[in-house]
């Protein structure tokens, strides 16, 4: 996923003429996922004209009726909509963050995130279309896809909305003063927690202090 819109800046204009959503530019090949890996196990990594294909792509939610956790990404990075996986960019530390909250029994690789649903878990994004950064974004988006998030709530009726972003949150529901962890409005019955953005942009944040920040929503959820 994208690093977040960073604080005070407004988010840009989305590029005319893109794609509607699903659909792939002519030559782009099959997205990573698709394909197999190599020898050692690795998937290849995408060339500059496969994450260039990739704007403005869309990934899948994984997403099921009455998880324990729905968590929420920004928009796919170029990298994620390449491979066809959420959070898949080397760097980006929510699977490590996933697995020292106690989310996860082992560290997951992006191409295993089907085996979340074993565990109440999901993964959507605010914002459908890929791009290359989150600020790429415009606030009219955030603000669509909060609506759209709130739907989704509505429809598969998750215990927990996670946002993964705190500024796309604050934009998104028009909340400019809000901070991490629980937050006192309902997603139809779902209750909402902020997380810091896991991007490996993020210096405010260490691996162990995202891990601490995903282990207080896991503790939370296994309490409602």
């Amino acid at each position: 996923m994208n690093p977040d819109p960073p604080g005070g800046r407004r988010p840009g204009r989305s590029r005319p003429g893109a794609p509607a959503p699903g659909d792939r530019r002519p030559g782009s090949g099959p997205p990573l996922g698709d394909r197999r890996p190599g020898p050692a196990g690795r998937y290849p990594r995408p060339t500059r004209e496969e994450l260039a294909a990739a704007a403005d792509r869309t990934l899948p939610d994984l997403i099921a009726p009455g998880l324990d956790v729905l968590f929420v990404g920004i928009n796919p990075g170029l990298w994620s909509a390449a491979a066809g996986w959420h959070f898949a960019r080397p760097g980006n530390r929510f699977w490590p963050a996933l697995y020292r909250g106690g989310f996860t029994p082992r560290l997951l690789h992006p191409s295993e995130q089907d085996e979340l649903l074993r565990y109440g878990i999901g993964i959507t994004n605010m914002v459908d279309r890929a791009s290359a950064r989150a600020d790429e974004l415009t606030a009219a988006e955030l603000v669509a896809g909060a609506e759209t998030l709130r739907e989704k709530a509505a429809r598969y009726r998750p215990r927990w909305v996670a946002v993964v972003g705190v500024t796309a949150y604050r934009i998104g529901f028009a909340r400019p003063k809000a901070t991490f962890g629980a937050q006192p409005e309902l997603l139809a019955a779902a209750r909402v927690w902020v997380l810091p953005n896991p991007s490996g942009l993020n210096a405010h944040f260490t691996p162990e202090s995202l891990g601490a920040a995903f282990a207080e929503l896991r503790q939370a959820s296994k309490r409602l």
